[in-house]
């Protein structure tokens, strides 16, 4: 115990970071207690529990066609009932993390009884949220410093976007995704990095390898678009590790085997019905006209703005910066930068679902693009002014998220 409470591993820059979440926690609660009610048990989150809770007492497979379904009498999802039955956009997996609470619900959402079970509906994703933001803030610390880590927390933690996602407060709950997302691509650019140590790398990265696989199995069973991962992931390993090609490629293979039996156990091994639910899956929509619809892009502008509005004003300053400074044109801003770009035009070519998935997927990367460059300035000869410009971004963000939050209270 000594040598994990050490002032490296826990010092004051975790229990800043520790204070933050506790605040986005805050909130989260705030929005529980005033929208977890009986009326909010729409039929998507009925068909979710109860397909979930179907698969955990061993009657069915979530999200295939089943006897057990049609029992239930459930109402289904339009998508799934023009799919043959099917879910084209998740896994199992989806379904089995949104019951797992509730095991013990029998279905019943008396007013009486509602808001606790509602709680427990929503924790897996409040989860999801608190290890995101916390994963968000190692990887800002570890590639700008402190002030990039309390930077990229702070815009996540007063973000009404992810508060939403966290809660599923007229939020799809697509958390687990954005999580799995975040980690799949940096813990690929962190095992790159460690391919030059003179160490067997394969067999010394087996942690790595199963948190890439855990991350990528967490995204892309979420959703099943998300298989664009694989190639970003193999390209920044590749790109990272010129010399040492073949221990990448291994890795990032032993990594996608870990993703597909993480995956292929949601169908509870049984190849015939993974085999038929790959048939029905959509990995890549066909809403490419979207490119050339000028309410697509105001559309994402407008998601930008309620994941902050100090974005719609920070996002064009770090830009111009990044474009006109060449000190800031490295790696550590460059990565972020382009797959918050890749999510958000992904986001423009999906108008539908699960194009507002893409847009809470691209959000982590641009707060974690926006530190670095807000850090790279810091440490300029105008530091003070740097310094007042971002207090007062930050803490007009959060007055305006809390304005938010007491404006969705009052609703």
């Amino acid at each position: 115990m000594g040598k994990f409470l050490t002032r490296e591993r826990f010092g004051r820059p975790q229990v800043v970071a520790g204070f933050l979440l506790l605040g986005f926690l805050a909130q989260c609660a705030f929005l529980l207690q005033r929208n977890t009610l009986p009326l909010e048990m729409d039929s998507a989150q009925l068909f979710r529990a109860i397909e979930g809770l179907q698969q955990w007492s061993g009657q069915a497979i979530a999200g295939t066609p089943s006897v057990e379904r049609l029992e239930a009498g459930t109402p289904t999802p339009s998508e799934v009932a023009a799919n043959d039955g099917y879910d084209p956009n998740h896994s199992p997996l989806w379904y089995l993390l949104a019951a797992l609470p509730l095991q013990g619900w029998n279905g019943n959402a008396a007013p009486g009884g509602f808001q606790y079970w509602g709680w427990l509906a929503r924790a897996p994703y409040l989860l999801f949220g608190v290890l995101l933001g916390a994963s968000l803030w190692y990887v800002a610390r570890r590639l700008y410093g402190n002030a990039g880590g309390y930077i990229a927390l702070a815009l996540y933690c007063a973000s009404p976007a992810i508060l939403r996602g966290s809660t599923l407060c007229y939020a799809q709950p697509e958390m687990g995704a954005a999580w799995g997302s975040f980690g799949g691509i940096f813990t690929a650019i962190a095992v790159a990095h460690t391919l030059y140590a003179p160490r067997e790398v394969v067999v010394w990265n087996w942690r790595r390898i199963l948190l890439l696989g855990l991350s990528l199995a967490l995204a892309i069973g979420c959703q099943f678009s998300l298989i664009v991962l694989l190639p970003i992931a193999l390209g920044f390993m590749l790109y990272l590790a010129p010399t040492r090609r073949g221990a990448a490629v291994a890795i990032w293979a032993a990594a996608c085997g870990v993703a597909f039996l993480l995956i292929f156990s949601s169908y509870l091994f049984r190849p015939g019905v993974f085999w038929r639910s790959m048939q029905h899956a959509v990995f890549i929509g066909n809403g490419w006209k979207a490119f050339l619809m000028p309410s697509a892009y105001l559309r994402v502008v407008r998601e930008i703005g309620q994941s902050g509005p100090a974005l719609l004003l920070v996002i064009p300053v770090a830009l111009i910066t990044y474009l006109i400074w060449r000190r800031s044109r490295y790696f550590g801003n460059t990565a972020p930068l382009l797959i918050s770009v890749f999510f958000l035009l992904l986001a423009i070519a999906s108008p539908h679902y699960p194009g507002l998935g893409f847009h809470l997927m691209a959000m982590p990367f641009l707060f974690v693009f926006v530190a670095g460059i807000a850090a790279d300035l810091l440490e300029t000869g105008k530091r003070s002014w740097v310094m007042a410009a971002v207090w007062g971004v930050l803490l007009a963000n959060f007055l305006w998220n809390w304005a938010e939050l007491a404006g969705w209270g009052r609703r």
